[in-house]
C-alpha cells in the first residue's frame, strides 16, 4: 500500500484552504468597513451633540447676561446721593435719613423708664407721614483709630530719644547740678514709662481689632419724600428737589425735637455718610477691611464702576504714540539743523584767513588811486607772497609728518 499523496488531491486541498482564508478575509473586511462606518456616525452626533450644547450654552451666557445686568441695576434701587438725600425712581421719590443715639433702658431707673416711655408715646402721636426704622449692623474698624495711635507713639518715641541724648550731653559735659540731672531722669523715666503703656494699649488694640465678632449697631429713622404729593404747578427738576429737601428737613428736625422727648439725641445725615450706608449694605464683607473713607481717597466716586469704551483707549493711546514721535522727530531735526549750521560754521572759520586775504586784495583795487598803483601792487605781490609762502610751509609740514608716520610704521614693523 502506497503513502504519496495524489497531486490532483493536494491541489484540490490547497484550493479549499485558499478559498476559505479568502472568505474570511472578506468577512473581516466587511466587519472593519461596518465598524469604522459606525464610528464615522457616532462622531458626526456626538459632534452635532456638542455644537448644539455650545450653542445652548452661549444663549444660556447671553440670558444670564441680560438678566445679571437687569437685577444689577433693580437691586441698587436708588438713582444717586445727592444734597443729603437718596434719590429713588427717576426723581419720584426722595430719601432723608436721621441717625439716632440709642439709650441703656436696662440701666434706668423705674421714673427714668416710664419717662422714656411717654416720651415716645408722644413721638408715635406726633407721626403724620410714614416712617422707616433701619437698624445696621457693622464690624467695628478700628484702622483709623489704630494708624493715628500709632502717629502719636511715634512722636512720643521722638521726644524719650531727644531726652535722652539731652541727658547724656549734660553728664558727658559736667557742670550741671546734680538736683538738675535728678529732675532730668525723673522726666525720662515718666516718658519712658508713658512709651511702654501706650505701646501696651496699641498692641491690646490691634488684638481686639482682629476680632471680627466685635459688632457695633447703628439705627437710622427714613423719611420718605414723594414730590407728585406736593407738586402744585409745572416745576422743573431743580424746583421739584428744593420743594422735597424742604419738606424732607421740615420732618426730620420734627422728628428730633419728639425723639428728645426720650433723651435719643438725632441728627440728619450729609450725602457722605448715605454714601457710607449704602457701601456698607452692597459690599459687607468688603467694608472690613476697605471702607468708604478709603474709597473716596483711592478716587472712587460712584458704588458701581463701568469699563470705559475701548476704542475711546486705543485712541488716547494711539494719541500718545503720536505725540511722542511727533517730538522725537522734532528733536532729530532741530539737532540735523544745528549740526548744519555748525559745519557752516567751521567751514567759515577754516577759510576766515583765506577770505580775509581776498577781501584785503579788493580794497587795495578799490583805494588803488589813493594809495598808488606802485604801492597798490607790491602791497598785493606781499600778500601773495605770505600766502605762497604758508602754503608751502603747510605742505612741507605735511610732509614732515608724513614722513615721522612712515617711520612710525616701520620701527612698530620692525619690533
Amino acid at each position: 500500500m502506497s503513502n504519496s499523496i495524489n497531486p490532483e488531491e493536494l491541489t484540490s486541498i490547497l484550493i479549499i484552504v485558499l478559498a476559505v482564508m479568502i472568505l474570511v478575509l472578506l468577512v473581516l473586511v466587511c466587519a472593519y468597513v461596518i465598524i469604522k462606518v459606525k464610528n464615522k456616525q457616532k462622531k458626526n452626533k456626538e459632534g452635532e451633540i456638542q455644537v448644539n450644547q455650545k450653542s445652548a450654552q452661549s444663549d444660556v451666557r447671553k440670558i444670564a447676561k441680560e438678566y445679571i445686568k437687569e437685577s444689577v441695576f433693580k437691586f441698587m434701587e436708588f438713582d444717586k446721593v445727592e444734597d443729603n438725600m437718596i434719590v429713588q425712581k427717576n426723581g419720584n421719590k426722595y430719601l432723608m435719613v436721621i441717625e439716632c443715639q440709642g439709650i441703656n433702658y436696662d440701666l434706668m431707673s423705674n421714673a427714668e423708664k416710664i419717662s422714656v416711655e411717654e416720651g415716645f408715646l408722644q413721638f408715635l402721636n406726633t407721626l403724620r407721614h410714614p416712617i422707616q426704622i433701619y437698624i445696621q449692623t457693622r464690624t467695628v474698624n478700628l484702622s483709623d483709630s489704630i494708624n493715628n495711635y500709632a502717629k502719636k507713639i511715634n512722636e512720643i518715641k521722638v521726644k524719650l530719644d531727644n531726652m535722652v541724648a539731652n541727658y547724656e550731653k549734660k553728664r558727658e559735659m559736667g557742670g550741671y547740678p546734680a538736683e538738675r540731672l535728678q529732675r532730668d531722669f525723673y522726666e525720662i523715666t515718666k516718658q519712658r514709662n508713658l512709651y511702654e503703656y501706650a505701646k501696651d494699649v496699641m498692641q491690646d488694640t490691634q488684638r481686639v481689632s482682629q476680632n471680627k465678632n466685635v459688632l457695633n449697631k447703628k439705627y437710622y429713622i427714613i423719611i420718605p419724600c414723594y414730590p407728585g404729593d406736593i407738586e402744585s404747578g409745572n416745576f422743573d427738576k431743580e424746583e421739584i428737589k428744593n420743594l422735597a429737601f424742604s419738606e424732607l428737613y421740615t420732618k426730620a428736625q420734627s422728628i428730633i425735637r419728639t425723639l428728645a422727648a426720650c433723651e435719643i439725641s438725632g441728627r440728619i445725615l450729609n450725602s457722605n455718610e448715605l454714601v457710607d450706608i449704602l457701601y456698607v449694605a452692597y459690599n459687607r464683607d468688603e467694608a472690613e477691611d476697605y471702607g468708604v473713607d478709603k474709597a473716596l481717597k483711592g478716587g472712587f466716586y460712584e458704588l458701581y464702576s463701568t469699563a470705559p469704551d475701548v476704542l475711546d483707549k486705543k485712541m488716547r493711546e494711539l494719541s500718545m504714540q503720536i505725540e511722542q514721535k511727533a517730538l522725537a522727530l522734532a528733536n532729530e531735526k532741530v539737532l540735523q539743523a544745528r549740526s548744519k549750521k555748525e559745519q557752516e560754521a567751521i567751514a567759515m572759520e577754516e577759510n576766515m584767513e583765506k577770505t580775509t586775504r581776498e577781501r584785503a586784495k579788493e580794497i587795495l583795487d578799490e583805494n588803488e588811486q589813493y594809495i598808488g598803483r606802485k604801492t597798490a601792487k607790491r602791497a598785493k605781490q606781499i600778500l601773495e607772497e605770505e600766502e605762497n609762502t604758508k602754503e608751502g610751509g603747510g605742505s612741507a609740514n605735511a610732509k614732515k609728518e608724513e614722513q615721522k608716520t612712515t617711520r612710525r610704521t616701520r620701527t612698530s614693523r620692525a619690533k
